[in-house]
């Protein structure tokens, strides 16, 4: 096919099934691998329990998991390019629903790791495809719409992911959290193979690209490179950081190893994940902000449930019930930040959403505290998710602006593995700052915690005296007062500790406002398609 012929097809070609249904066929598959990552965190116990496991030997059913996901993102437009973006994209549906149903009879825990590895492997390639199809799919000025849809499932899933995982474990048993992906994967599959199909453009690179050399390096760095970067960030607190020599070690593997790789891919002729389009300075900031988006939004999503169980004292499936709320608010807006894209310029979308997010991350971080009820929480989290929808979608949007559309592949992977590695990097550095913090506020309040501080001594005093009017000696009495106290103060330091980061995280946001103005507007998004290339 000529280039010409294939500029005219891709010019006037559309999909020969109506576009929102090719839309809810694919964000099906992407919900039940979103959900996937969130959904097994709350059965942790009863998998220890069931293989005889330790509780960080249960750990690396969510690692292997994230590694090899991580590992597969990269190269997703690679691959979609090389084979074909229908017929990878089945296959990966394939092979996620056949490594869950292998993870539910897993025997033990060793096969269980293996099979979530190999279901990571699959789950990677869903997101990135997906976007590349809606992005095919729809044109410019319906693109903000559809991406509203694809960022439900991405927020809506790891909400309802632990309640769903807590209901099924307590009622079922564990092994259903992988159970349920096989009869989703089938549908998926079916409506797949009906209604999606690949746009002439990429049937053009699919034949360029079909006798061209594998880049064996590239693949190879990226591997490693991601891997041992997903072990530091997994283990790192765990491993007390830079006192570990493994963390030590994989972290200067995954510097030297990604900085060659970054220079080799940039060189390459055809290279294995497309660096330049970084030159692009609207896709660059895109990147950007969802590698923020990734931290705030999964940072939080670990915290918040954090706080609620070990110092609320909630069970985890109601922890899991307070973040639900933020998934269906985020659910209900999503389409409404998809209108507003194509009505007004995407970039004031974009700094109202970060305004939005930075006032509710200071808004929950002035009102958490020891004594907040669920209600409170509940609403807490649901106004520091409403303005993310406004970040989302036009960054989503404005990230494709100016880019090849055969470069569409490209530019999905490279934007899911950036918001997946910020989520990593953003749980690592806050349970990190969270202990850290925590240690340092006990120091202080130790500190005042002396015989010449009156309020210290009155509070002593009166533990210990009701205490021995219920019968203890003085004694104990005077033991219990000190470690009730004690608690106390760990709990105060704890609670403290939370709020300084939440209210970092705000700081963070509201500093990203004015960085939007560096983005250039798109000219005529609305109802203009790009020129064909």
């Amino acid at each position: 096919m000529s280039t010409a012929t294939a500029t005219i097809d891709h010019a006037h070609w559309q999909p020969r099934v109506n576009p929102w249904i090719i839309a809810m066929t694919v964000t099906l598959a992407t919900f039940m691998e979103v959900l996937d990552t969130s959904i097994a965190n709350i059965a942790l116990p009863h998998i220890a329990g069931s293989f005889g496991a330790s509780t960080n030997e249960s750990t690396w059913v969510l690692t292997s998991y994230l590694v090899s996901n991580a590992i597969v993102l990269p190269i997703c437009a690679w691959l979609a390019t090389r084979f074909g973006r229908k017929r990878f994209y089945m296959t990966c549906v394939a092979l996620f629903a056949v490594s869950s149903f292998c993870c539910g009879l897993a025997p033990s825990l060793g096969l269980l790791v293996f099979f979530r590895i190999l279901q990571g492997a699959g789950g990677g390639g869903l997101q990135p495809s997906e976007q590349a199809i809606l992005s095919d799919t729809f044109p410019p000025e319906k693109r903000g719409m559809a991406f509203s849809m694809y960022g439900m499932a991405v927020v809506v899933a790891p909400a309802i992911g632990p309640t769903l995982g807590g209901w099924l474990t307590d009622n079922f048993s564990w092994r259903w959290i992988f159970y349920i992906n096989v009869p989703v994967s089938i549908i998926s599959l079916y409506l797949t193979s009906r209604v999606v199909e690949d746009p002439p453009h990429l049937k053009v690179e699919q034949a360029k690209n079909r006798n061209a050399k594998i880049d064996l390096t590239g693949l190879g760095l990226v591997g490693l490179g991601v891997g041992a970067l997903q072990i530091v960030l997994d283990k790192g607190q765990e491993k007390d950081w830079f006192g570990s020599p493994l963390i030590t070690t994989a972290l200067i593997v995954a510097v030297v190893i990604l900085v060659v790789w970054v220079i080799w891919e940039w060189h390459h002729p055809q290279p294995i994940v497309e660096l330049r389009l970084l030159k692009n300075r609207n896709f660059a900031c895109a990147v950007f902000f969802l590698f923020v988006l990734g931290m705030v939004l999964y940072g939080t999503t670990v915290l918040l449930p954090q706080f609620m169980e070990l110092e609320l004292g909630y069970p985890a499936v109601t922890a899991g019930m307070a973040l639900a709320g933020g998934g269906f608010a985020m659910m209900v807006l999503m389409p409404l930040s998809g209108v507003a894209v194509s009505k007004v310029d995407p970039r004031k979308a974009m700094a109202f959403g970060f305004l939005a997010t930075a006032f509710g991350l200071y808004y929950m971080a002035t009102h958490l505290a020891l004594n907040v009820d669920f209600s409170t929480v509940f609403w807490l989290r649901v106004i520091q998710v409403c303005g993310l929808p406004f970040v989302f979608i036009p960054s989503n949007v404005l990230s494709y602006v100016g880019i090849p559309r055969e470069k569409n592949n490209q530019v999905s992977s490279l934007i899911n593995f950036t918001r997946n590695v910020g989520g990593s990097i953003g749980i690592a550095l806050l349970n990190t700052f969270l202990t850290r913090e925590t240690q340092r506020q006990q120091t202080y309040y130790s500190a005042q915690m002396t015989h010449t501080n009156p309020h210290f001594q009155q509070m002593l005093n009166g533990i210990a005296t009701t205490l021995q009017s219920r019968g203890l000696s003085a004694s104990q009495a005077m033991a219990q007062a000190y470690a009730r106290i004690g608690g106390l103060l760990a709990a105060q330091a704890s609670a403290v500790a939370y709020k300084d980061i939440i209210s970092v995280l705000a700081l963070v946001v509201a500093c990203l406002v004015p960085i939007v103005a560096i983005m250039q507007r798109p000219p005529k998004i609305q109802g203009e398609l790009p020129p064909a290339h």
